[in-house]
């Protein structure tokens, strides 16, 4: 099994996907599964050797020369990076200022065809499982381009929806640049209001659909939270499954955090209260505050999120005497 996503621990991060690509590549490997990962190469990402020293990927009218260089090996499973510095060596992972890098499409084209090459090249798997808009180049780029390429035109891709907000939207004269036939511009392919949009291209081509709970696999078949792109999630509601997110307890464990104030387990939480007073001295908030109920919140604040139902209790909320403390 191939891991093709843009973020994943330990070696980058910016939400929840990057928690995903370290905990299920490695509770596959343990259930006895080939299974490698292959990322960009970000700054300060260490390789440890060269596996491919330049691959050839042709981006609409230019050449780019990526390397593939390898992570080792973790938890059983193997890493393994497309490095292009001019591309990927940057302060942030897709942007900076509060906007996204304008050439991202180009980026994770790249990285698309880097995925597929890669499987030529390197390590051929029995299925490739992507994740987000970054990585939905990957079919279809294998259902078109590749259509007729006897090493991976059977190769089976399954795609994880994270989040629907997200699409990958672009121009349409950026097919031109990133090597597309105008014949994906079409409403049952990448077409989206007069633009291009990777989700939108995963959803069609990919074999099989999953996200990250069948509550979410029901809420995305809807105006409401499907963002426009419901109609494409109806359409496969026969390849989609909801699969709840799970917990890395080997991580995220009270009994055994060394990270925490006080360590608690279910039986005994008395370590939880040391837990609490240590947050609030790191918030300068006052000591009374311990005896209060105390709401913590870690996340972006965007509307997929949920603060829009939080906007809308905040005058009930803030008449309780309670602390808030949002990272």
């Amino acid at each position: 099994i191939l891991f093709v996503a843009s973020e994943g621990l330990p070696f980058s991060k910016t939400g929840g996907l990057a928690d995903v690509l370290e905990a299920l590549p490695k509770s596959l490997a343990a259930l006895g599964h080939e299974v490698a990962v292959l990322l960009p190469r970000y700054r300060n990402t260490k390789a440890v050797a060269v596996v491919v020293p330049s691959l050839t990927i042709t981006l609409g009218d230019t050449l780019r020369f990526p390397s593939i260089v390898g992570g080792g090996v973790l938890h059983g499973v193997r890493y393994y990076f497309v490095d292009d510095p001019e591309y990927f060596d940057r302060d942030q992972l897709y942007g900076a200022a509060g906007k996204d890098y304008p050439d991202n499409a180009e980026r994770f084209a790249e990285f698309c065809r880097a995925a597929i090459e890669f499987c030529k090249n390197v390590w051929m798997p029995d299925l490739i499982h992507c994740h987000d808009w970054q990585s939905g180049l990957v079919p279809v780029l294998l259902r078109s381009q590749y259509a007729k390429d006897d090493s991976v035109q059977g190769l089976p891709v399954v795609f994880t929806v994270h989040n629907m907000g997200y699409h990958g939207t672009f121009l349409r004269e950026t097919m031109k640049r990133i090597g597309l036939p105008e014949s994906l511009f079409a409403i049952d392919a990448m077409e989206f209001f007069g633009r291009i949009n990777f989700l939108k291209g995963a959803l069609v081509y990919s074999d099989y659909l999953t996200t990250v709970s069948p509550k979410y696999a029901q809420e995305i078949q809807t105006p409401e939270y499907g963002h426009g792109l419901d109609g494409v999630i109806r359409n496969r509601a026969g390849q989609l499954t909801g699969i709840l997110n799970g917990m890395d307890y080997a991580v995220w464990n009270p009994e055994k955090d060394k990270l925490i104030a006080a360590r608690y387990t279910s039986k005994d939480l008395s370590g939880k209260l040391a837990c609490k007073k240590n947050l609030l001295e790191v918030f300068r908030l006052p000591p009374e505050s311990t005896n209060k109920p105390l709401l913590g919140i870690v996340s972006r604040f965007a509307g997929q999120k949920g603060f829009d139902l939080i906007e809308q209790v905040a005058p009930d909320l803030l008449a309780e005497d309670l602390t808030i403390v949002a990272l």
